[in-house]
Formats: C-alpha cells, structure tokens, sequence
C-alpha cells in the first residue's frame, strides 16, 4: 500500500464516495449499527472511503498502513479538534484525552511518571488484591448455584482498582450509580454526536435535563475524590498527588479546581470503563470456546501453582496474555477514534484535503480481510511472535497509537491478564443458555445486555 507524504501532490483523486440517503447522509447507519455499517464500506469501496458529500466530510481510513500514517508518521499534521472530541468536551472538559497542544504536553509529562514500571510493581498488588476478594464472591456465588451478570462485576472491580491504584481512595461502593451514569451519558453523547444537526444544550429538553444530572453524579464522585485527599495530611505518591502539587515553571500557578476535575475524571473514567469492558468480552469469549479455556487453566496451573500472580509472573503468561490480545481485537473497547487533517495529504493514493474529518476503527481494522484470516474467528495463536512479525504494525491497535497513544495502556493490560489468572485459577464462568450478547457501540463498545454466567469451583 502506497502512502505519500504530507502536503504531497493534490493531483491524486478524491476517495470513492459512500453517499447514503439525501440531507440526513449516514446518519441513520451509523446510529442503528454503526459497527455492521463501516465493515461494509471498506468490503465495497476499498481502505479509504468518503462518508457523504464534499471535500470535508468523514473518511474512514481501514488499512494499518494508512492509520499508521495518521497516528504515527504524519501525526501533527491531524488534530483533535473533531465534532467527536467536541461532544466528548461537554462531559471530561479539556482531560487529557480531550486537549491538545501545549497543554495536552505539559498534562501528559505530568501524568507520566504515574505509569512507570516501577510503579506498576506496586499497582499488580492492589489488582491481585482485588481480584481475590471477587473471587472470593463468585465462590461463594457458586455455592448457591446463582447466575449473575459479570460484567457488573468486572466495572465494580474495575473502579476499585483504578481508584485505589490512582487516587488512593476505593469508590468502587459507588459503582452502581456510576455505571448506570455513565452507560446513560454513553448513549447520549453517541446520539449527539450523530445528530444531523446538534441541538443546543441549553434547550431544556428531557434528555438533555437527564445528561445534565449524570453528569452532576460523576462530579459527585470526582469532587469526594478530592476532597478527600485535601483533608488528608499523610504522604502520597500516586497521580492525584502529583496533580495536586503541580504547579506553572513561570508562573508558579497550581492546576485550578476545574482542570483537577477534569483530569481526574478521565482518568476515572477511562482508566475503568474499557478495561471492564475487556475483561467481561474475554470471559464471554472463554466460555464459548472451552478448549482455550482449558489451555489457559493448564498454563496457569503450571506456571502459579495456585498462588497469586505477580509482575514478575507476567513473561511466563504467555497463553493468558494472548488471549487479552485476541479478545482485544475482537472487541476494542474504543472501537472509533477520529481526526482532522490540519493540512493537505495523500494517504494510499487518495487525496485528504485539509479539513477532512478523519474516523479510524480499530473494529473495521482488527477484522480487516486482507490482514486477518478468518478475521471473525477467535484464535489467540495470532499472537505468537513469528505471526506477529508477518503484520503490519498498525493492524492491532485498541489503544491507539503514536504520540497520543493511551497512556494507560499498559497499566491496562497487565490488569487484565493479572485479573483473569487471579479469578480462572479459582472458578470457572460458564454463559447461561440462550442470551444473545451483541457489542453496544457508543463512545466504547459495552456487551449488551450484560454476560450474564454461572460459577463453578475449581
């Protein structure tokens, strides 16, 4: 696949058009089932194709040679400044998901420390912890032959631990009512986002007058955090700390309430709803296929022996971490990610003229037909290391790539295979009959309507 040069020559065409229905476009598509809706654009126009009419409008880039070229090679020349991350801004303000430019930096330098190695030595503790106690749950579950949704559990679990590990405070009591906030503001923030025309969030509409009082909830939340923290006078290494006491080179000024808010919220917020999400996808796609299932006890049963795993465990998991990964491609969490060209380009022989929105998904990607075999199919031997080698770079990418990259990324993964050798050694999860679970897209990719399972003791 050919890629050119930023501000190469405009002679190259435009991409095909997908042009969908007059004035309202894709919009129904991409509400109804945006996930379907994008495969078959590239299996019909090809790894480049324009979503509706004029030089600016959405152009889904599918091959991992172009999504390289935009998040690694070329990556200043596409910014953030999206109708997506627009609407994303009414909820985490300017979080450092959400900003850009300078200050986006200065964040980030900040926030990196708190993702070091040697610091996630000590996270692998609290995770196992954690993971223990709900073991301990589904033993106990498993006695009364109950049948449950997991996927609850794994967003409880999930709070616990990136609020302890981040923040130094468990908010995981509050899961509830964050869970049930947060899948409400989801689904609102996706709907306005593919509205033709945005309504005014001002107009006192019910959903909007339901977004607002969500969102008051997670501040609720936020604000404890901090709270807490300021009336607490022992000393503390974590994120939040080094938040707190932050402070302008020049200027000497500290981060106001307001982008304390913020950075806490996304963190929060994405440092628990993807990984969550993960964890219930693997689980779901372990019971469907018991022969992995099986592998993975055996390795586990090998290399732990039945006692807790550590960070030093990780090398030898190997199976257990491929079947992240494998689960990861199936299911990204974050399964869209979007951009603006800031200048003219060429990507695989398609011009981009500045302006053009970009969308990028890591679903369309992930299940590519030319990258993948059988790309439907679960099989975590994609993941050895001879069969990663023959694949592009950007053909697996969950947690984005290039500068803005995730910054939890693997903070998120050694929870998750942490996580899951701490629970599969103790108990087996089996899905009920009959449920049909289907990937629910808003702004991350939740089962729906949950994982619901029973437990066994191992």
């Amino acid at each position: 696949m050919s890629i050119h040069p930023a501000g190469a020559s405009t002679a190259a065409p435009l991409p095909p058009r997908s042009p969908g229905a007059p004035l309202l476009g894709h919009v129904r598509a991409m509400r109804s089932d945006p996930l379907h809706f994008l495969q078959a654009q590239l299996l019909q126009y090809g790894d480049v194709v324009r979503l509706g009419s004029g030089p600016a409008c959405l152009t889904l880039v599918a091959h991992p040679d172009g999504v390289r070229h935009i998040l690694q090679d070329h990556a200043r020349h596409y910014g953030k400044r999206t109708r997506g991350y627009a609407v994303l801004r009414e909820l985490l303000g300017q979080g450092l998901l959400t900003s850009e430019g300078d200050f986006w930096l200065r964040q980030r330098r900040l926030a990196q420390p708190a993702f070091h190695r040697q610091r996630l030595a000590g996270f692998a503790r609290t995770m196992v912890d954690a993971a223990s106690d709900l073991a301990s749950e589904l033993e106990a579950r498993a006695d009364r032959g109950a049948t449950f949704d997991v996927a609850e559990d794994c967003t409880r679990l999930t709070l616990r631990i990136a609020s302890s590990t981040l923040f130094g405070t468990d908010v995981s009591g509050a899961a509830r009512d964050i869970g049930e906030a947060l899948g409400r503001v989801q689904v609102f923030t996706y709907q306005r986002l593919t509205q033709s025309v945005p309504l005014p969030r001002g107009l006192p509409l019910p959903a909007h007058r339901r977004f607002e009082r969500d969102v008051r909830t997670l501040g609720r939340v936020v604000r404890g955090i901090i709270e807490a923290r300021r009336r607490d006078t022992g000393e503390h290494h974590d994120l939040l700390q080094m938040m707190l006491e932050q402070h302008d080179e020049d200027t000497g000024e500290r981060m106001t309430d307001a982008q304390l808010r913020d950075e806490v919220l996304t963190m929060l917020l994405a440092g628990h709803e993807t990984t969550a999400n993960s964890m219930a996808w693997t689980l779901m796609l372990l019971s469907r296929h018991p022969s992995v299932r099986r592998d993975l006890e055996a390795e586990l049963a090998r290399e732990l022996g039945g006692r807790p795993p550590s960070q030093d465990d990780l090398p030898r998991l190997d199976l257990t971490r491929r079947v992240v990964d494998e689960s990861l491609r199936l299911y990204p969490p974050a399964w869209s990610l979007s951009r603006v060209a800031l200048q003219d380009d060429v990507v695989s022989g398609f011009r981009i003229p500045k302006g053009s929105y970009i969308l990028l998904s890591p679903w369309v990607t992930h299940r590519h037909p030319h990258v993948w075999d059988n790309p439907e199919g679960f099989d975590p031997d994609r993941f050895l290391p001879e069969r990663e080698q023959a694949r592009p770079r950007f053909a697996w990418f969950p947690f984005g790539g290039g500068p803005r990259q995730c910054i939890g990324n693997q903070f998120a993964l050694m929870e998750l295979v942490l996580v899951l050798a701490t629970l599969l050694q103790r108990v087996r999860l089996n899905l009920t009959p009959g449920q049909v679970i289907r990937p629910a897209a808003a702004i991350t990719l939740r089962p729906k309507p949950g994982v619901r399972v029973t437990a066994t003791r191992r």
